[in-house]
């Protein structure tokens, strides 16, 4: 083993779900030794036909307790890691390093009443993973889980989230969450129309959760399109809730990702 082999593992690929045509999920195998907490990500490598191995992060979907670990992707034109990524079947071999990475967990916080999760796209990830460790539902009173898509065709892991509050182990803490699915390109059923920045000026996105946002009880993360997590967090800084620091703890914690 090289000096730089001893830093990864490799995972074989178990399972790979397309939910559209640039959106898919896959499944591998996990080293008995990796730890992470629910919300971190780890830095995923695919060998290329020259050798050369291409890395990006992604957080995982799967819980700290699975004997799996699972990621959402998207695929991106010719992208150099995803055209690699989307390619991959089962059977194939992932690269996994085994340190996890990433601050946006619950350790970030203070207790609060409410937990409010704003996912766009793949950003929906983390997300996963923390509501699927138990945690945050004995944490906090309320759970709200807000994910944007483009389309209703977009919105992957509805039978997880459906069926989530009614786990064995969370079955008494079930009723704290409201989930609410957004779609921007299209009006349904069920779904609220718009973006999050929008919903969350007019005020429509605390009226669906029933729910008001500040900062003695709320409690944020934002994981998604940058461009949104920045627009979102001057929206939430005007209500006075901050970015929470190390040398500061605030009501906001933020992942950029697609």
């Amino acid at each position: 083993m090289t000096a730089s082999e001893d830093k990864f593992t490799c995972q074989t690929l178990t399972e790979v779900k397309v939910w559209s045509p640039t959106l898919f999920s896959l499944r591998c195998t996990r080293e008995r030794g990796f730890r992470f907490r629910a919300g971190q990500f780890a830095r995923l490598g695919v060998r290329k036909a020259s050798g050369c191995i291409v890395w990006r992060a992604y957080s995982m979907v799967s819980a700290p307790h699975d004997e799996f670990l699972e990621f959402f992707s998207i695929v991106v034109p010719g992208g150099e890691f995803t055209s690699e990524l989307s390619r991959l079947k089962a059977g194939d071999t992932l690269l996994v390093d085994r340190q996890p990475f990433g601050f946006l967990t619950l350790e970030r916080f203070a207790d609060g009443r409410d937990l409010w999760l704003l996912g766009t796209g793949t950003g929906l990830a983390p997300f996963l993973s923390i509501l699927q460790d138990f945690e945050a539902w004995q944490r906090f009173e309320r759970i709200v889980l807000v994910y944007s898509a483009r389309t209703a065709s977009e919105l992957a892991y509805q039978q997880l989230i459906e069926e989530l509050p009614r786990r064995d182990y969370l079955a008494e803490y079930g009723h704290k969450l409201t989930y609410l699915p957004t779609v921007t390109r299209e009006q349904l059923p069920g779904t609220l129309h718009g973006r999050v920045t929008t919903l969350l000026a007019t005020g429509e996105l605390e009226c669906a959760a029933g729910l008001a946002l500040a900062p003695a009880h709320s409690r944020i993360m934002l994981c998604g399109n940058p461009q949104m997590i920045e627009d979102t967090r001057q929206l939430l800084k005007a209500r006075d809730l901050q970015l929470s620091l190390t040398r500061r703890p605030g009501q906001v914690a933020v992942e950029n990702y697609w």
